[in-house]
């Protein structure tokens, strides 16, 4: 069973950037590798994700065009650059991982079999 710990969150300026990184142990990271995220009283949403292997990436449009995934194979890590952060960008960001499959929705949680425990990321205005 593959474990993945998020990190790289805090507190930042509306209009700054933070880079948040997903480090799995274990194993390796399955096919799909995404980051959703969880604003208080709001459901868990997706927010980007990226083949492990071919690096193919995918993201809401909420935030297409401020951020960008990518992954270190060497280092087992899939990374979020999120720039331009906005208030509305604040809350629990979580990485998963998923072997994909016929029915595979890149955007769908319950699709998700493995998850990180989150890491706060907090705008202000």
């Amino acid at each position: 069973q593959v474990q993945l710990v998020e990190s790289g969150g805090g507190l930042v300026q509306a209009g700054g950037s933070l880079r948040l990184s997903c480090a799995a142990s274990g194993r390796t990271f399955s096919r799909y590798v995404g980051w959703f995220r969880q604003a208080p009283g709001k459901e868990r949403e997706f927010v980007a994700a990226i083949t492990w292997s071919g690096g193919l990436t995918y993201y809401a449009d909420s935030v297409k065009g401020r951020f960008t995934i990518s992954r270190d194979n060497a280092k087992n890590t899939v990374n979020i650059q999120m720039n331009s952060l906005k208030p509305e960008d604040t809350a629990v960001y979580y990485c998963a991982t998923s072997k994909g499959g016929y029915y595979f929705n890149i955007g769908r949680i319950s699709d998700y079999d493995a998850w990180g425990q989150g890491t706060q990321v907090t705008v202000s205005s």
